[in-house]
């Protein structure tokens, strides 16, 4: 029986393209779970893997989409059975791997978890990868002591996935949240997030000579890197946190050592990809009770497969507000 994929191609030139196709269940991976998917979305590295690539994909025809939430269809593992609702994020699913865009996958079971109570497949995929990181970056930062009280929590790139899902959590979680954002329009959205304070781009991407600045933040969930988070890391008050997320300013850190010997700061790194079972648990847990399903309502953009390869160029140049769901039967 077939169903459709988004299939992208490499022709001999190099050059890849991306269509809508139908395919037969024999295409499919190995893997221990059969899954119908509902919904997938669209995250920075699918924008790489629906285009070129960026290094990650390793073999053409390839289906893209680094996370799905859907229901089992067949499952040669006992804690799976057909029926059950499941999500997926990571494991490099979309990039080594067969991902969610399409009607169906086939994964290891060791890659899934149970779709968490009171939260819909639909909801899972607003969530997505990029709500899964913003809890577990908020999760290591309380982990290394921040607490409601503290002070402002600056969010950079906060008009984009992990950043609008991190402003809605840590407002909810009644921090005083300041949202980083290059795009003047974005204002109201942040703010309907629970931002109190906005924080154009330009005031903080570049970097200065001094290695310490006035203490401005209790933490910071940074999805930037390069000359902004060097910048941060100077305004940091004594002992605080910084949870490095993501690299849109860039992979290299101008940064000095000083932050951390003089006020104690601390820098750290969430991957979400190989994050251990016990830990996805958690943080699923979390989302499902912490963040306001109204607030992830509004930063839902609907797409179908046909939409993704524009979306794909369109996350990749920032254009992408919030957080794009994709209905793969739509």
């Amino acid at each position: 029986m077939s169903f459709n994929a988004l299939i992208v191609e490499k022709a001999e030139d190099g050059t890849t393209s991306a269509r809508v196709q139908s395919i037969t269940e024999d295409r499919l991976p190995e893997g221990d779970v059969t899954v119908a998917v509902e919904y997938s979305t669209v995250n920075y590295k699918d924008g790489l893997c629906v285009g070129p690539g960026g290094g990650l994909v390793r073999n053409y025809p390839h289906v893209p989409g680094i996370d799905f939430a859907g229901t089992v269809e067949a499952s040669s593992d006992p804690r799976y059975k057909p029926g059950d609702k499941v999500v997926l994020t990571g494991w490099r699913v979309g990039e080594a791997h067969w991902g969610g865009y399409a009607q169906k996958a086939r994964v290891k079971a060791d890659w899934l978890v149970p779709l968490p109570e009171g939260l819909s497949t639909r909801q899972a995929m607003a969530v997505g990868t990029a709500g899964f990181t913003a809890m577990l970056a908020v999760m290591a930062l309380e982990d290394h002591g921040l607490q409601p009280g503290n002070g402002p929590v600056l969010v950079t790139g906060a008009a984009g996935g992990v950043g609008s899902v991190a402003v809605a959590l840590l407002s909810a979680l009644h921090h005083e949240v300041a949202a980083v954002t290059g795009r003047p329009e974005a204002e109201d959205y942040l703010r309907g997030l629970g931002a109190s304070q906005i924080v154009p781009r330009e005031m903080i991407n570049e970097t200065v000579k001094r290695p310490l600045e006035s203490e401005l933040w209790a933490g910071c969930i940074d999805a930037v890197g390069g000359a902004m988070l060097a910048r941060v890391l100077g305004q940091m008050k004594y002992g605080t946190s910084v949870a490095a997320v993501g690299l849109a300013g860039g992979a290299g850190l101008p940064a000095t050592v000083v932050p951390f010997l003089l006020r104690g700061v601390n820098l750290l790194g969430i991957d979400s990809v190989m994050q251990p079972y016990d830990n996805r648990l958690r943080a699923w847990a979390r989302i499902a009770q912490d963040l306001p399903m109204d607030k992830l309502d509004a930063m839902i953009q609907p797409a179908t497969l046909a939409d993704l390869p524009q979306l794909g160029a369109d996350i990749l140049k920032g254009r992408i507000k919030g957080r794009v769901v994709v209905d793969v039967n739509g």
